[in-house]
Formats: structure tokens, C-alpha cells, sequence
């Protein structure tokens, strides 16, 4: 879940928290709504109970200006536009997961129908490729990712779009799904390629290319790297992805001893954030 500027941490629901919820609803609508609407059914069912949210970009609060700042007048940072990044709490289990064995610099790339990655420093986030929203970064299976502004201003003065319609065109009607002419299962498409489909293979072509391109960038920004860890549902089962990816990197220093795939584990991630701030508050 998505906490705007001013929910950075994990925290139990209060008042002060869901009209803090509330007020984000433009950093995430696609996202903070629902979960808005889980709280209140749980909340209903379990009245007595104490209730607790985990915020999936608090992992990415440790990334630094240079990281969180977009080229854009401060006011705009001020009302909090700035880089969040997500899937913080997939990251966190991979933390969770090597613990002391986890090496200094480390790239984990969770790759699913949502995906992106993330540079580590002693695990510590440092960098990460969603910004705002979960819409940027790399292309995914139905959100564009990152566009070149004047896509967007073509859009809106020649498409005549309204904000809502330029939404679900960025987030249900873009990414795979728009380059591959209707289908977003990787799964698929790599049987259509065995069948010589250039729609499918363009498409992962892109995907892949675009995770290697960042995996190259975060190298650079780290020094080097020290392990690449694939998750997700993309990132844990196609071989086909992850050698677009990876293959070609050998000459960065990440040979294939570097390279893991590790299963995420977000929600017992949740259970554990939960748990601590339970035994916090005894």
C-alpha cells in the first residue's frame, strides 16, 4: 500500500492514520481505495482487534536525494512528488531471507505482472526503478512504465483523453499487453514465439532488455555487484526472461555464481512487521 508523503513507515491504523490514507488517495488511486475499503471490513469483522498497516514503499525511504528528487520546481517535492518506489516488502523478505549472508551490493528485481527493481548497500535500498506510483520504472505487463513526457502531451492535445481514460491507457492498456497486441501472460507469449510470433517476441524483447539496461545502471551506481537475485512471478519461473536480462553481463563483473532466484514472501513479510509491532506495543 501506498502511503503518500506523510506515511513513510509501518504503523497501526488510528484515525489520524486513515484520514492521512485518505488524503493520498491521488498517489495511488488504483491502489489506496481498495485497500481503504479492506481496512473498513476488517475493522467491522474484528472491531476489538488491533489493525496494523505495512506500506510497500517504507523500504525506500533510506534512498537519497539524489534518488527521491525528480527535475522539477521544489514545490512539486514539497507536496510530495518525488520518487517512493515499491514492492518494498518483497525486498525486505529477500533481506530477511540472507540475512548475515546477504553481500554488500546486491540488485533484487522483482518481476511480475508489477515489476521492478531495486539497488542494495548492505541492504539498504539506495535506488529503485518505480517513482510516484507504481505506474514508472520498466514496462510491465499492462503499465507503460517510463514515458518521455511529450507522450503524454500528444496524447492529451490529439487523443482528447480526460485524466481517467490517460490512466487506464498508462496502466491496463500499455506495457506487454500493448506491444504483444493483446496478451500479458509471459507464459504465453513465450509459446507464441516457439511459433515465430513477432508481436510476442517484441515484446518480451523489450521487457528484457529494459530489466538488463537497469541492471547495468545499478552496477555502475553500486561499484559493482555482489549478487542478482530474481523474484516475482516473471523473475522465479522464466528462463526465457531472466537470459534477456542477464545474459551479456559477464563483462560487468556478474557471472552466473552472482545470480539467484529466490521466491518472495511479501505477505509472511507483512505477518512479521506485524508481529514486532504488537510485541512493541505490550
Amino acid at each position: 500500500m501506498h502511503g503518500g508523503a506523510k506515511l513513510r513507515t509501518h504503523k497501526l491504523i488510528t484515525p489520524q492514520v486513515l484520514d492521512q490514507l485518505h488524503s493520498a488517495t491521488h498517489f495511488a488511486p488504483l491502489h489506496i481505495p481498495l485497500a481503504l475499503t479492506l481496512i473498513a471490513s476488517a475493522q467491522s469483522i474484528f472491531p476489538s482487534a488491533a489493525h496494523y498497516a505495512c506500506f510497500d514503499d517504507a523500504f525506500h525511504s533510506t534512498i537519497p536525494d539524489v534518488a527521491s528528487h525528480l527535475p522539477l520546481p521544489q514545490r512539486f517535492f514539497e507536496a510530495g512528488i518525488r520518487r517512493y518506489g515499491f514492492h518494498g516488502l518483497s525486498y525486505e523478505s529477500l533481506v530477511h531471507h540472507f540475512g548475515a549472508e546477504l553481500p554488500e551490493r546486491a540488485i533484487f528485481a522483482h518481476l511480475g505482472n508489477g515489476a521492478s527493481l531495486c539497488a542494495l548497500r548492505n541492504g539498504v535500498s539506495v535506488d529503485t526503478t518505480m517513482g510516484l506510483t507504481p505506474t514508472g520504472g520498466i514496462p510491465m505487463g499492462t503499465r507503460s512504465g517510463d514515458l518521455d513526457p511529450g507522450v503524454f502531451l500528444y496524447v492529451l492535445r490529439n487523443e482528447k483523453l480526460s485524466a481517467d481514460e490517460l490512466e487506464d491507457l498508462l496502466n491496463h492498456q500499455s506495457g506487454i499487453f500493448a506491444l504483444s497486441s493483446g496478451e500479458s501472460d509471459v507464459k504465453a507469449l513465450e509459446g507464441r514465439i516457439r511459433s515465430n510470433d513477432p508481436d510476442a517476441a517484441l515484446a518480451l524483447n523489450v521487457f528484457g532488455v529494459s530489466v538488463r539496461k537497469v541492471i547495468g545502471a545499478f552496477v555502475a551506481l553500486l561499484g559493482g555487484v555482489d549478487l542478482l537475485v530474481f523474484t516475482g512471478g516473471i523473475g522465479e519461473h522464466s528462463d526465457h526472461i531472466r537470459s534477456l536480462a542477464a545474459d551479456g553481463l559477464e563483462f560487468l563483473g556478474l557471472t552466473a555464481d552472482k545470480i539467484q532466484i529466490v521466491p518472495t514472501e511479501e505477505e509472511l513479510q507483512i505477518a512479521r512487521h506485524c508481529r514486532r509491532m504488537m510485541l512493541k506495543a505490550r
